[in-house]
């Protein structure tokens, strides 16, 4: 397995992280040409080579004009921006739950919906540039696991758009909830919200115990000359994949997801019929509370690439949601098989699954069971019980 260690000594960032990337060896040109189908406007990628303490680095600039730094993004405008261009799709997912990383830190800390969310400093171009350069500099390498260090904050204050702010930064500090930290190794910033998200949104695991054998080493060099290495050190090296149990399957899906505060309960009964017509695996309602203390229904879809279209479809035409948001999730699926069983009332058929070669549980066909309690004039009960009776 393809793996990426981030040893983030000395914090990181959005262009920290371009330069590593190129620095381990994905081709600056083609780097250019993949960000090009993004219109976001005019901007300029400078990327030299440079020193942090006698470490050599690559370092790499964005340089976008000042009327283009200041224009304001929902993150429903991020998200046309990234879905209409012509990335590829696996792309496109990693670049959107990146910033759907940010927009929900920046929705908890100013008490927005995730949709209401105005991105100021990390919506400008830059930002934009940083986190889908990241995606695409990932699928370049071919990376199939991401593992960083503990996080390195830095200290001290951080001037935003609200004035001076203690580091870590609000949005920061939410996004890298759960995941260890350090700080005080400088007075200033060394982690800002987008490098906080792409960790947040790629790393599996965050330990500074690791055993490997590194390929490539890739140090992207930090705009500061500070009294620690202002570097972003990657290392690139192959793993073992993660061993399977027999009886288990792996299968990649999308989850898609969307907050609904206004729409009557009796109508979710028939989005969820046509969802499942549509191809979707899962269907779920989840209640929650949005903000000024609203009470809100979350609707969750498990489903396949092919079937997206059609489910999304769906969501925007029967219920009133204006906004979708989509993560790329890993199923684990116990093999199964399935048998008839006769009982009196007629044929249910039996779910078996199976691990490590043994049969582990059975259970019947809930559709078979309902359709028997209908034909036969019987309780959904009766039809369990006389189950139990026959095994």
């Amino acid at each position: 397995m393809r793996t990426l260690y981030y040893e983030c000594f000395a914090g990181i960032s959005g262009d920290m992280n371009l330069g590593a990337m190129l620095d381990l060896g994905v081709n600056p040109q083609e780097l250019i040409n993949e960000l090009k189908k993004l219109d976001i406007g005019p901007y300029e990628i400078r990327i030299r080579i440079e020193q942090r303490k006698g470490i050599t680095g690559t370092r790499v600039e964005v340089l976008v004009p000042e009327e283009s730094r200041t224009e304001e993004r929902r993150f429903r405008d991020i998200v046309s921006i990234i879905e209409q261009s012509s990335l590829a799709d696996k792309v496109k997912d990693l670049s959107l739950k990146i910033f759907l990383k940010l927009a929900e830190a920046e929705a908890k800390v100013h008490g927005h919906t995730v949709d209401e969310v105005h991105f100021h400093e990390v919506g400008a171009v830059d930002s934009i540039v940083d986190i889908a350069g990241a995606a695409v500099c990932l699928d370049f390498l071919g990376v199939e696991n991401v593992i960083a260090s503990p996080v390195q904050l830095g200290g001290g204050f951080a001037k935003c758009r609200h004035g001076l702010l203690p580091v870590p930064a609000p949005a920061t500090a939410e996004i890298l909830r759960g995941i260890p930290v350090k700080t005080g190794a400088v007075p200033f910033e060394t982690t800002t919200p987008t490098g906080a998200a792409i960790l947040a949104a790629t790393a599996t695991e965050f330990t500074d115990r690791l055993e490997f054998t590194p390929e490539k080493i890739g140090y992207g060099v930090g705009g500061r000359d500070t009294d620690i290495p202002n570097v972003l050190r990657v290392f690139l090296f192959e793993t073992a994949g993660a061993a399977i149990p027999d009886g288990v399957e792996m299968r990649e899906a999308l989850l898609i997801e969307c907050n609904i505060d206004d729409m009557v309960p009796e109508l979710y009964d028939t989005v969820m019929d046509e969802l499942f017509e549509k191809g979707a695996r899962d269907v779920f309602l989840t209640p929650i509370i949005m903000k000024k203390s609203r009470p809100a229904v979350k609707i969750s879809i498990i489903c396949e690439d092919a079937d997206r279209q059609g489910i999304e479809e769906a969501l925007w035409l029967r219920t009133t949601t204006f906004g979708l948001r989509a993560t790329r999730i890993s199923k684990a699926m116990l093999k199964r098989d399935f048998t008839t069983v006769k009982t009196k009332y007629g044929e249910v058929r039996m779910k078996t699954a199976w691990y490590r070669g043994r049969k582990i549980k059975s259970k019947p066909e809930y559709e078979d069971c309902k359709r028997l309690a209908r034909e036969k004039g019987v309780s959904i009960r009766d039809i369990l019980e006389s189950l139990e009776g026959d095994g």
